[in-house]
């Protein structure tokens, strides 16, 4: 890899256990004041790889540099980063400002100086005042800022996060992604975090990287990986779609449904040389739902409805085999007989 002489080097790394590779040489890095995140199912390695990094586990093969040192034999403590842990692991026996404390404590600050700072970062998350309260008098998304300002009371190089918004109600959740990321940019140290959940993901991260069976299927930005998917996994994953065969031809995909060809423009990002098959990713945006006959829509019949706030979402069924979701706000009949068109340059994957 390149190198980032002040940020985060994950180089090549891998990691199995009784001989079942969990981390498949996965690369990539964490610049200066950049967000992070390890995105992938359950059993992708994303939760290995953030612990390789960390030190609790040591890798097999490969490397982690950090500032341009050589940190893959490091214990944890002698790394200098902030670890927020999935279950915040904060003390129930000791107020909030002993818990924010307790690292620096370990440093061997004073009590004056670490009570000054832990007071400090609970003014950053928003909990000034409420210091000498235990724990357990808290709220899930105030227990997960105390677990915040505890890692980044001892200003770690690396503040790393694990599933940091998986205890928090769907509401909460939602509010807290906004206060996550203001925070971790106010704090100026790299982040690396962990999710399977792809919108904490687009709403905090400036990158992400997607795994699957320990190995990297993309990086990118939110943008990139929702726009320009790679693979067909990568276009599952990221985003809600739809695989449809089809052929490229130039700048448009040749696409038959039952019997009915239509050409439909593609984006930039189409990832198929041109004469090659496919399948091109139809997003719920790019699609729209016709009335009457038009040259360009495929018939379906709306098989399913659901109330969405501003626009209902209908499945509508193209083929035997091949259902599709599309949002409008005009209000249709499950088992209307409408059309669907493609209103949008859509990517292609192999």
């Amino acid at each position: 890899m390149s190198g980032a002489d002040d940020g985060l080097v994950v180089d090549n790394i891998a990691r199995s256990f009784n001989g079942q590779q969990a981390v498949d040489h996965v690369s990539f890095e964490v610049r200066p004041g950049e967000l992070v995140a390890l995105v992938g199912a359950s059993g992708s390695g994303k939760t290995t790889t953030l612990r390789i990094v960390a030190g609790y586990e040591q890798a097999d093969d490969g490397r982690v540099l950090f500032s341009g040192q050589d940190i893959t034999r490091l214990g944890p403590s002698k790394r200098g980063f902030g670890m927020v842990f999935q279950h915040y692991a904060l003390f129930p026996h000791m107020s909030v400002i002993d818990n924010v404390a307790f690292g620096l404590e370990a440093r061997g600050v004073g009590r004056a100086e670490r009570r000054r700072r832990a007071s400090s970062a609970l003014d950053r998350v928003g909990l000034g005042g409420k210091g000498e309260r235990m724990v357990q008098q808290l709220s899930g998304g105030e227990q997960q800022r105390v677990a915040l300002a505890r890692a980044g009371v001892i200003e770690p190089r690396l503040l790393l996060l694990d599933e940091p918004l998986s205890n928090l109600d769907p509401t909460l959740r939602q509010s807290t992604r906004d206060e996550l990321r203001t925070t971790l940019k106010e704090s100026k140290a790299p982040a690396l975090f962990v999710t399977h959940d792809q919108d904490d993901a687009f709403a905090i991260a400036d990158r992400i990287v997607l795994l699957s069976r320990g190995r990297v299927l993309q990086t990118g930005s939110p943008e990139d990986l929702y726009d320009r998917p790679v693979t067909r996994d990568v276009a599952m994953f990221i985003g809600h779609a739809t695989m449809i065969p089809a052929r490229r031809n130039g700048e448009v995909a040749s696409v038959t449904i039952a019997d009915v060809t239509h050409a439909v423009s593609l984006s930039s990002s189409a990832n198929v040389r041109d004469g090659a098959e496919g399948a091109i990713v139809l997003r719920p945006e790019a699609v729209e739902i016709a009335r009457g006959e038009s040259g360009d829509t495929w018939p379906v019949s709306v098989v399913g409805r659901r109330f969405a706030g501003a626009q209902f979402v209908y499945r509508v069924r193209l083929d035997d085999d091949l259902v599709l979701d599309v949002a409008s706000r005009d209000r249709i009949e499950v088992g209307q007989a409408v059309g669907v068109r493609v209103t949008r340059p859509v990517p292609m994957v192999p």
